[in-house]
Order: C-alpha cells, then sequence, then structure tokens
C-alpha cells in the first residue's frame, strides 16, 4: 500500500470513528425500570378541589411520573388492561357499565394518582377495589395506560399502534382531554 493510500484509509477511518461516537453520544434510551419505581411523595391523593380554608395544590408523586413518561409501562398496562377484563366494564375505554376512560370527565380526578386509587381502592356504586388482587407496579402501570387512554400522556410514551385489532385511533392521535379534579360527590375518599 502507497503512503497516499495509507493516509487516505486512516482518515477515513478517523472519520468513521468520529461518526460512530457522534452516533452513540446523540442517542438516549429510555431507561426501562422493570421491578421498582421512585417512592411516591404524595401517598393519598385529594380526589377533589372542595376542602375548608385555602386551596391545596395538586401535585403528581414522583411514582406517577415515573410510571406515565415511559412507554413500557404505559404498554404493560394495556396488557393488564386486557388480563383483567376491564374491557367488561370500561368497553376499550369507551365506557359501558362504568365510565368512559376516553373523556374529560373524572368523577374522582384524572391525575395519576387518583387514578390509582382508584384502581387500588376502588369506588362507591361498582368500581371494586384490586389491593391485594394485583402488585402496586401491576396498579400503576394500568393507572397510566388509562391515563393515555384520554391523550394525557406524551407522544413520546404513548404506544403509537394497538395490540390486536381496535377501532379506536393509536393513542398518540388521541386529542388530550382536560382532567377536572372531580365533582362534588366524590368529596370523601373510600375507607380502607
Amino acid at each position: 500500500m502507497s503512503s497516499r493510500c495509507r493516509s487516505e484509509w486512516s482518515k477515513a477511518v478517523a472519520a468513521m470513528a468520529l461518526l460512530a461516537l457522534i452516533a452513540a453520544s446523540g442517542c438516549e434510551r429510555e431507561r426501562r425500570a422493570y421491578h421498582s419505581a421512585p417512592e411516591g411523595t404524595n401517598p393519598r391523593p385529594a380526589l377533589t378541589d372542595f376542602q375548608p380554608g385555602s386551596a391545596m395544590t395538586q401535585t403528581v408523586s414522583d411514582t406517577g411520573m415515573a410510571y406515565q413518561r415511559n412507554a413500557y409501562h404505559i404498554n404493560q398496562g394495556a396488557r393488564w388492561y386486557r388480563a383483567f377484563n376491564c374491557n367488561g366494564c370500561h368497553a376499550n375505554g369507551g365506557g359501558s357499565m362504568g365510565p368512559a376512560l376516553m373523556d374529560d370527565q373524572w368523577r374522582y380526578g384524572g391525575s395519576i394518582d387518583q387514578i390509582h386509587a382508584s384502581i387500588v381502592d376502588g369506588r362507591p356504586n361498582g368500581m371494586p377495589a384490586w389491593r391485594g388482587k394485583l402488585t402496586d407496579m401491576q396498579a400503576w402501570q394500568l393507572s397510566a395506560y388509562v391515563r393515555a387512554l384520554s391523550g394525557n400522556v406524551s407522544k413520546a410514551a404513548a404506544p403509537s399502534r394497538r395490540e390486536g385489532m381496535s377501532a379506536t385511533p393509536p393513542l398518540t392521535q388521541l386529542p388530550r382531554q382536560s382532567t377536572e379534579a372531580g365533582d362534588a360527590s366524590a368529596q370523601q375518599p373510600p375507607p380502607q
């Protein structure tokens, strides 16, 4: 090999190494926490904004944020939604015996913490308590999926397609719904 060819070849190798380094540093993959999430800072979310005194600020717990920002957990929630037959009452999120999960009317609040509380503790007039029947991780994953049904997760985290046949659009194409804090019929949390 001539010195000119070696020089050209070494420049090409250096350029390819530089491109590989740039490509590797530009890609950031989401982290998947398969077994745990950060401990929550808001263990009992407020179900309504009705309370004596000054208005309470409603913050979403770190645990809820970790689950609703993660595409893996939202997809797992979709699997649990089918496995635990949530379709039986909520009919693919559109409502049936149970309320619709795709609109902006949330009696007990539409934040991920409030949805988690509804799943775990149940609600009067029909929603059973799932505490003890599923793990806390499964409940958070279900909550993230239910929140995604109303279009209230980031488009980067929402799955772009559904598993199996569906008459509804993909979660990335759902319009964002405003979530109300609740209504007067949900002033007291259910007893434990």
